[in-house]
């Protein structure tokens, strides 16, 4: 499910806490790809020793105090997510790849070889002085512009062409976490794309990616500036809304029977619209929504983390039409 409108940001800022060390010739590259100036030699060609206090001013460099935060600025980390961000055609670059030797021979087999990419085989132990405390990388980093998504035309049209045709809304869902899980759902169960507010959704990296698990390059994406606008621009365009509320009358799966998504023949497009897990739909945002449907939750303890929200509301969209 690559989409082939993805795009990057070129203002995106490269990772600000890039390794030190040259870079090594290998065959994702081809060539070696130095990071940094060598360090100077002495007439014999010998680096020059180096003082306790040197030592001990570059180890802090590139070994930052648990307690220092590191930028997460174009990083994107974990095995899967790393070999997807590289098979997405629609990322460009230049793209920096980070990886043990362990794990080199397994991503030259499943990566295409790329003119952007920049190899340097790294220790395990170097990976701390560049990515987040506590980052489970399993030995393999990237660090390129994040991708900007697509626009709503593109990702309508995109759906469109689907047999069952399923975006999913945001509407303030801002964990990063809660995104890479929902992007991972959209992914399972084959829904069209995944829609957010601009300036209330994380850039495309780090924690969201590694929580995807290679679904942020796969499933289509695009942020906008108004919900509400968006959605009148999906009514128009033959989409039905259905807004997930606990408050709401209807089931989600009585509103499907009635609108006919599971009988024979083309189904209208659905968008799924998700609230925040604290205060819901905004009031406009359900407002434009064409129905207000729930989750039945006959245990009595209607609370549901969005992300599983989500799952069980492509299930009955998307599970059951199978």
């Amino acid at each position: 499910m690559s989409s082939q409108r993805e795009r990057n940001d070129p203002k995106s800022r490269k990772g600000a806490n890039s390794p030190k060390k040259s870079g090594s010739k290998t065959a994702f590259s081809g060539q070696s790809k130095p990071f940094a100036k060598d360090k100077p030699r002495d007439k014999g060609g010998n680096a020059p020793a180096q003082s306790a206090r040197a030592q001990t001013q570059a180890h802090s460099q590139t070994r930052p105090k648990p307690s220092v935060r590191v930028s997460e600025d174009g990083w994107i980390w974990g095995l899967h997510a790393v070999e997807a961000a590289l098979k997405n055609p629609s990322r460009h670059g230049p793209i920096r790849l980070y990886v043990t030797p362990g794990r080199q021979k397994a991503l030259e087999q499943v990566a295409p070889k790329r003119g952007d990419l920049h190899v340097r085989l790294t220790e395990m132990a170097e990976f701390s002085g560049f990515l987040p405390q506590g980052a489970v990388h399993q030995g393999v980093a990237l660090n390129g512009p994040p991708l900007e998504g697509d626009d709503l035309n593109g990702l309508m049209e995109g759906a469109l062409r689907q047999a069952h045709p399923v975006l999913v809304m945001l509407d303030q869902v801002t964990d990063p976490q809660n995104i890479g899980a929902i992007l991972r759902t959209c992914a399972a169960f084959g829904a069209a794309g995944l829609i957010m507010q601009d300036r209330h959704s994380p850039v495309m990296q780090g924690v969201l990616a590694k929580t995807a698990a290679g679904a942020m390059d796969r499933v289509p994406f695009a942020r906008v500036t108004n919900l509400s606008r968006a959605l009148e621009s999906l009514t128009e365009n033959g989409f039905v809304s259905l807004g997930m509320a606990g408050e709401a009358e209807h089931s989600l799966q009585a509103v499907l029977e009635q609108q006919g998504w599971r009988q024979s023949g083309s189904p209208r497009a659905l968008v799924i619209v998700m609230g925040s897990e604290g205060e819901g739909l905004r009031r406009l945002v359900a407002e434009h929504c064409d129905h207000l449907v729930k989750i039945p939750m006959p245990g009595g303890f209607e609370s549901l983390n969005v992300s599983h929200a989500t799952s069980i509301a492509l299930y009955e969209a998307l599970g059951r039409a199978v």
